[in-house]
């Protein structure tokens, strides 16, 4: 089934995602509004999906995003992700870096990558919150860099 997202998802995405990590830590995420994050399937086929993230530190950054997703279920069966700086579409603005994602699930977690990503984001994502976010139950992911 192919979704909305795979239509307007930049083919230079996929290509970023088989080539694998062209870099270590998060530092060319600096300054950057979106990002692409390399999740894997089980047979190993890399899933490339565009996200808002926030940047903690050098190390570390949350994103948001629909329980049900598919980055979800994804990372549950494997950890391993890339990520690095891209356009709203996917278009990597630069290279990949290797991490570990994890669902946020203990208590205060979900809190601190909100305080995170709401000092990433201003008025559009507030905007974005009310009108869309909502309408399905969220969860946070954490990412470290490996």
């Amino acid at each position: 089934m192919t979704t909305i997202y795979d239509r307007v998802r930049h083919p230079d995405s996929a290509t970023a995602a088989r080539a694998g990590a062209g870099t270590s830590g998060f530092a060319a995420l600096r300054g950057h509004k979106y990002a692409l994050l390399v999740t894997y399937r089980r047979s190993g086929e890399p899933v490339p999906t565009p996200i808002w993230f926030g940047l903690d530190g050098e190390q570390r950054l949350y994103v948001q995003t629909d329980a049900d997703a598919g980055k979800v279920k994804r990372l549950r069966a494997d950890p391993r992700v890339l990520i690095g700086p891209s356009d709203g579409r996917g278009k990597p603005r630069g290279p990949l870096a290797p991490g570990t994602g994890r669902l946020l699930e203990q208590p205060g977690e979900h809190e601190h990558a909100e305080a995170v990503l709401r000092s990433s984001y201003g008025l559009g994502r507030r905007l974005y919150e009310r009108l869309i976010g909502g309408r399905t139950p969220s969860t946070y992911l954490e990412v470290t860099a490996a």
